[in-house]
């Protein structure tokens, strides 16, 4: 098990799982917990600080609304923390973004998307293959395949098209 995923409420889930599915399609193990900044603030701190001791290598940290969850891990590990801010049902996500990326000198986050938790496992899985050169190859076979598929579907598209330009 080498990523961390803590998520700040139980309806994170559905986000959270498709980074998940991107851990799995690499194959790297993980471990999630339902922890939140606000409500079990012991809870948090002490995954934070015990993660290293876990054998976890990358946490990746998804909360919405006022999202300090990945801040509350940052602070305690010395291990990199990506911030995944899930949209709310108040401003958007918004709100979840600029509370994760806004992180103050020293404590730095790396932040994606709302709800981008493909990403956010991607990342994970591009820093644990700076030290494992299979993981890597995986990810450059990924990013081929990604380009075949972009490629294939343009030639489909230029042939497809049809009446004026």
């Amino acid at each position: 098990m080498k990523v961390g995923i803590v998520m700040g409420s139980k309806s994170d889930y559905a986000v959270v799982s498709r980074a998940e599915g991107v851990l799995d399609a690499f194959g790297v193990g993980y471990k999630t917990r339902i922890v939140s900044a606000h409500r079990t603030p012991s809870a948090a701190e002490a995954f934070s600080k015990g993660a290293e001791g876990e054998g976890l290598e990358v946490i990746i940290a998804a909360a919405g609304k006022a999202a300090h969850l990945a801040g509350v891990m940052a602070a305690n590990t010395p291990l990199p923390v990506i911030g995944l801010p899930v949209k709310s049902s108040t401003l958007d996500g918004l709100d979840s973004l600029l509370s994760t990326v806004q992180m103050p000198k020293g404590v730095p986050v790396a932040t994606v998307a709302i709800d981008g938790a493909e990403n956010a496992a991607l990342l994970a899985v591009q820093i644990l293959a700076v030290k494992d050169p299979g993981l890597r190859e995986a990810v450059r076979e990924y990013k081929a395949t990604m380009e075949r598929e972009i490629m294939q579907a343009d030639r489909e598209f230029q042939d497809g098209k049809q009446g004026p330009h």
